[in-house]
């Protein structure tokens, strides 16, 4: 892998922009949009001013650390677990989930230390915010849901959790979609220049507390318009996001990427540990990632039979491009 030609625009944004209007959606998709009546909380309340998903049923689930996860259902059939990215929570789902609902039992949390779930501080080493930590925080929500065995797609950092769910539970993981990412390790490792301008937050956020936080902090929805582009959920994510805590959850998250995610996944790669579930790999065709790498071949460091394919889109597939995700998810998913 060798560095591409840089260019002045290149240091703009982590990802290309995402546009605001959604592509390609189909009339299905876009009726899903439509608020619906009486959607329902359980086990707690989402705030007065939260915008929840149209139809979906929440509560707060307790995991046994005593953390509260903020979980959004809706649906039967074979579980699937929905896992939003940076620096969103689970409403970058909108537009997919409601359709995929009519087929499957809907799960969309919040990951710790995003959207409505607890934000707890920071550990020393950062462990309590590692991809290993939160993919624990999962397998608890599901068995409190009553799945024991789930499917599960993740985007950005909730695809990495999800294929440490899959590494570390394979037992518990029956198929997994991966959005628009490669392994923690190969973006540290092999990602060179263009990764470092591209994904500039990655070598930001992980800095001693309080640098990024106060940075952050100062203007967070100035910071927050940087790395996403104006969108019909971009008061949802910035009213979870631009609190003290949210700043340093999120802070947290990429530092545990660097202090444990890291080595565990070196430590993987070394074992020859493998997901070995079907698993399919999704990359937008606008996106750092797809642009450096080559993703099918990279993921073979951790997976040992990838499939996939570029989606026509920037970073944020379900949200630019949800008639193709639908159309990937039903077809693997169903499978």
């Amino acid at each position: 892998m060798t560095d591409k030609t840089l260019t002045p625009g290149d240091f703009r944004q982590p990802y290309p922009a995402r546009r605001a209007v959604l592509i390609g959606a189909s009339a299905t998709t876009l009726a899903a949009l439509a608020p619906l009546q009486g959607a329902t909380t359980h086990q707690g309340k989402t705030t007065a001013d939260a915008k929840p998903l149209p139809g979906f049923e929440y509560r707060q689930i307790k995991t046994r650390g005593g953390l509260t996860i903020n979980v959004a259902t809706r649906g039967k059939g074979a579980p699937l677990l929905l896992l939003h990215g940076y620096p969103q929570n689970h409403r970058m789902w909108h537009t997919v989930a409601p359709v995929l609902a009519e087929k499957f039992a809907v799960v969309c949390p919040d990951l710790r230390g995003y959207g409505d779930s607890s934000k707890p501080e920071g550990a020393p080493d950062h462990s309590n915010y590692s991809k290993r930590a939160l993919a624990v925080d999962m397998i608890e929500v599901m068995a409190a849901l009553g799945h024991h065995q789930f499917m599960v797609a993740g985007h950005d950092r909730g695809a990495r959790v999800g294929y440490r769910l899959a590494l570390d539970h394979p037992e518990v993981v029956q198929r997994l979609a991966l959005l628009d990412i490669v392994s923690t390790r190969a973006v540290y490792e092999e990602g060179g220049l263009a990764m470092a301008t591209r994904y500039f937050h990655w070598y930001f956020l992980i800095q001693p507390r309080p640098f990024p936080e106060r940075l952050i902090g100062g203007d967070p929805a100035f910071y927050l318009s940087y790395v996403l582009a104006e969108g019909p959920m971009f008061s949802e994510y910035l009213r979870t996001f631009a609190t003290p805590e949210g700043i340093h959850a999120s802070c947290e998250d990429y530092r545990a990427g660097f202090a444990v995610d890291l080595p565990n996944d070196r430590i993987d790669v070394s074992a020859g540990r493998k997901i070995t579930c079907p698993t399919l790999i999704l990359w937008a065709s606008k996106g750092a990632v797809g642009e450096v790498f080559q993703p099918l071949r990279t993921w073979r460091d951790l997976v040992e039979s990838p499939t996939g394919e570029a989606i026509d889109s920037g970073h944020f597939i379900p949200e630019e491009n949800p008639a193709e995700t639908l159309r990937a998810f039903t077809a693997f998913f169903r499978a």
